[in-house]
């Protein structure tokens, strides 16, 4: 097979990167003769896609079947598709240790899609993943970093030796996720700060991101990362609402169109707008008409016809 390059950087043997779009994360399939993994499972509704794309590549390079799926964090566009693959494949699935418990009772309050007005179908987890130690990956050792900010049970992993960092939503060749911890009003810019500075003192020569394609100007990125996250903490209304934005978004990402009173209520119904609309300090009928508006000025969504209507 035709060596994978991405920039400059050779992409070393057992990796295939599954670029995805912003409603499933990127997922990372790494193949060796001892294991075969995935990080990351993408969302719900690209199950079916997700499956495919596995049994594509297990037919593609020749092997018998996935071993282990491996989260980076427990957002739904990251694991959404972990009962189906697990089902498929009869595959372990192996989280952050944070988020042991919570998933082992299935707790709405502790897991985010009920919050976040999101779905995942319930998955079964048989182990756990702790920062500090190291993971077979397909043929590769890997370290487990923690990545506070975006979440805070949020990993990394990094492949010392060809010096390839997958960072899930700490960072992206533009940015990095919307630091959701801050919306709940925990801290979360000064933990995304010190996940930041950990990328920086590694070094790494290629990133994987969770959304976007991997990128090797690192060190621009990582100075994008730093001026928006100044930018956000200076006001940290700036985050609520891109944090809102974002997620309705998702949500039409998912839909494509939904009726505007179906918007209102999903609006009404999911509980961290009540805390975004606390820090902004608006009434519920100025905040839902506000987010509507937000995204169709933005050119990210129209209305027509009664329908807010996704615009890629």
């Amino acid at each position: 097979m035709r060596p994978k390059h991405i920039g400059d950087f050779l992409l070393p043997p057992g990796i295939d990167i599954f670029e995805r779009g912003w409603l499933s994360a990127n997922n990372v399939f790494l193949y060796g003769d001892d294991d075969v993994s995935l990080v990351d499972s993408g969302y719900c509704t690209h199950q079916k896609q997700t499956v495919d794309l596995v049994t594509y590549a297990l037919e593609q390079y020749g092997l018998v079947t996935l071993n282990k799926i491996v989260n980076t964090h427990l957002h739904s566009d990251h694991c959404g598709g972990n009962a189906a693959l697990s089902t498929e494949f009869e595959c372990n699935v192996l989280i952050p240790i944070a988020d042991d418990r919570a998933v082992s009772s299935w707790d709405d309050d502790l897991l985010s899609y009920r919050s976040l007005g999101q779905e995942c179908p319930r998955f079964i987890h048989h182990g756990v993943l702790q920062a500090g130690q190291k993971i077979l990956l397909g043929p590769y050792q890997w370290d487990i970093l923690a990545a506070p900010g975006h979440d805070h049970h949020s990993l990394m992993f990094y492949q010392a030796e060809h010096q390839i960092l997958i960072s899930g939503d700490a960072l992206w060749e533009d940015g990095f996720g919307v630091i959701f911890p801050e919306l709940w009003g925990d801290s979360g810019f000064g933990e995304l700060a010190q996940t930041i500075q950990i990328i920086q003192d590694i070094n790494p020569a290629l990133v994987i991101p969770g959304h976007g394609k991997p990128f090797t100007d690192v060190r621009r990125a990582i100075a994008n990362a730093k001026a928006r996250l100044n930018y956000l903490a200076s006001d940290p209304n700036r985050n609520a609402r891109h944090g809102a934005k974002v997620l309705l978004k998702f949500k039409l990402l998912e839909q494509r169109k939904m009726q505007m009173e179906l918007v209102t209520q999903w609006i009404k119904q999911t509980p961290i707008f009540k805390s975004v609309r606390n820090q902004l300090q608006m009434s519920d009928r100025d905040f839902e008409s506000w987010l509507s508006q937000a995204l169709i000025q933005s050119n990210a969504a129209k209305l027509e016809n009664g329908y807010l209507i996704n615009l890629d």
